[in-house]
């Protein structure tokens, strides 16, 4: 539907903080041409909270020139506000993206059967798929399983990208026969395992081929090679756990020399010892030359 690996690209900066798109269709033309199925723009690594509508908007249609029919493309229209994220959904929908992410609403904390409202209502705005972000580490609350055999019946909900380990959780997902995502990327290969579409990755920034080449080797029954790479990959998850992301993977980028600049506050820029710990790992990925 929407590809098995999809990358929640960043957003680059200029010193002055506006968004520097030819940079980011740089990166996006990067990232297909590297193993991405499909971006997430305007996602939690792209730094959404700081965007402004008109700045998404013009981000989906970066994407979508840069990348053609190539790769798909899937616009972060999810906000706490229900009427806001309909919003967001109906002129992304007019752009032509190939379908939504819409995280659980956040901050007010509504009961289970407002978020099953939340995205009822946001389901009217388009009939191209909704791919549901259960972050409970974000958000606070959880998806819970009955909760989530509710959104499966909503016609245009057809995934979920979910970053929450716990496995029965992740099976009962399959099991509505929603597409299952990893929403953290060391529950790729456990998600697979359990019957899962792929991932909404951030380290196939700088992974992607090894990544691609992991749900390939998965499902043609190599399932020995896809654990391989995944104990391969070991410094790539380390990496991201370096800062708050996207700063870990902005430095990394930065190091890699793709020029994605800073970011907006609060997130703040890496100090010299979180860049030496991502150059670091990037060295153990032989990605870069050791100093």
């Amino acid at each position: 539907m929407l590809g098995n690996v999809l990358t929640a690209i960043v957003t680059p900066f200029r010193e002055d903080e506006s968004i520097d798109f030819d940079a980011f269709q740089r990166l996006a033309r990067h990232l297909v041409d590297h193993g991405s199925d499909g971006l997430v723009v305007a996602g939690t690594t792209g730094e959404s909270p700081t965007l402004s509508d008109d700045e998404r908007l013009d981000l989906f249609r970066a994407a979508l020139e840069a990348v053609g029919d190539d790769a798909t493309v899937v616009a972060g229209t999810g906000t706490y506000s229900t009427r806001h994220s309909i919003h967001l959904t109906e002129e992304a929908h007019e752009l032509g993206v190939d379908g939504f992410l819409v995280v659980t609403p956040y901050y007010n904390k509504p009961p289970q059967r407002g978020i099953v409202a939340h995205f009822e209502a946001i389901s009217h705005a388009s009939d191209r798929p909704i791919l549901v972000y259960n972050i409970p580490s974000r958000v606070v609350i959880n998806i819970e399983p009955e909760t989530i055999s509710r959104l499966a019946e909503i016609p245009s909900v057809r995934a979920v990208k979910q970053a929450n380990d716990d496995l029965a959780q992740a099976r009962h997902i399959v099991a509505t026969e929603l597409d299952l995502y990893a929403g953290d990327d060391n529950l790729l290969l456990p998600f697979l395992e359990v019957g899962g579409r792929g991932g909404v990755c951030v380290h196939t920034h700088v992974v992607g081929r090894q990544v691609a080449e992991q749900v390939r080797a998965f499902r043609a029954g190599d399932v020995e090679r896809a654990r391989e790479i995944d104990r391969e990959l070991d410094p790539a998850y380390e990496l991201l756990k370096v800062q708050t992301n996207p700063v870990a993977i902005k430095a990394a980028l930065n190091l890699l020399g793709h020029g994605v600049g800073g970011h907006r506050l609060p997130l703040p820029p890496p100090t010299d010892d979180e860049v030496a710990a991502v150059r670091s790992c990037l060295e153990r990925l032989h990605l870069l030359v050791t100093a």
